[in-house]
């Protein structure tokens, strides 16, 4: 079945809904990925049938590239700013913006604790919660510890005490990390996405026939919700104004 097309500023609607299945791309490491996801549980939270919504995270890395040591406290903002060209009190006053956006919704943002890396791992831990049927849990520890704590789920003994604290099995993740398991699954995630135009995230799939990009007000995701769930379709819905990580854009990702 054809997924969700972004074309410009409209995703095009093509299928027929079979089930009401909510897929969301995102990474670890993006920051308006936390806030999309404490608004789409606001959505959720008032959504009429949301005891039918199943919920699948989807893997985007935004800096395949990046190395899988993380950087020290505080050198996300040098690298942002050699990233983007820009200065290091330009990314800063990005951070104080993202900051205060979180804190409408819940989450205190600590971005000077913030420590990059690579996070190919890490999706593959979420697979791993994902066969457990413990996803949710494990990817909102993995964004609170990132954004929150400062801890780097790059790191293979920091994200196996955050994995482990979550729920997972210690002996399971150690044996995900130390092999190739679900590697496939994450590279078959991020091939979804390009086959969908998805170029940054949060994106949101709703049963493969709307999609919202970015991390819009919950009161927009609860009405792409409610689209959904109509016997009426409309050919198209507008997704593109909420704030994304596209890993291309200086957005403190």
């Amino acid at each position: 079945m054809a997924g969700p097309v972004l074309v410009g500023n409209i995703v095009r609607v093509v299928g027929v809904r079979m089930s009401m299945r909510v897929e969301i791309w995102s990474d670890v490491v993006c920051p308006w990925c936390y806030i999309g996801k404490r608004r789409f549980e606001s959505a959720l939270a008032e959504f009429e049938h949301a005891d039918d919504v199943e919920v699948i995270w989807r893997s985007f890395e935004l800096d395949p590239s990046a190395p899988p040591s993380p950087a020290t406290a505080g050198g996300h903002t040098a690298a942002l700013a050699k990233k983007f060209g820009t200065d290091e009190a330009s990314v800063r006053a990005m951070f104080e913006r993202v900051t205060a956006v979180a804190a409408g919704e819940g989450l205190d943002f600590h971005f000077e604790l913030s420590r990059s890396g690579n996070t190919f791992d890490a999706h593959r831990l979420l697979h791993l919660a994902k066969s457990r049927g413990i996803q949710d849990q494990v990817k909102e520890a993995f964004d609170d510890a990132t954004f929150t704590k400062g801890l780097a789920v790059s790191d293979h003994q920091e994200m196996t005490e955050v994995a482990v604290a979550s729920g997972l099995p210690r002996a399971d993740v150690a044996r995900v990390l130390a092999s190739d398991e679900f590697a496939d699954d994450v590279r078959a995630d991020e091939a979804l996405a390009q086959a969908h135009g998805i170029r940054g995230v949060p994106f949101f799939a709703i049963d493969d026939r709307i999609g919202v990009s970015g991390a819009q007000e919950s009161a927009e995701i609860l009405a792409a919700l409610r689209q959904a769930e109509s016997t009426q379709v409309p050919a198209a819905v507008a997704a593109n104004s909420g704030e994304i990580c596209d890993g291309d854009n200086p957005q403190a990702c």
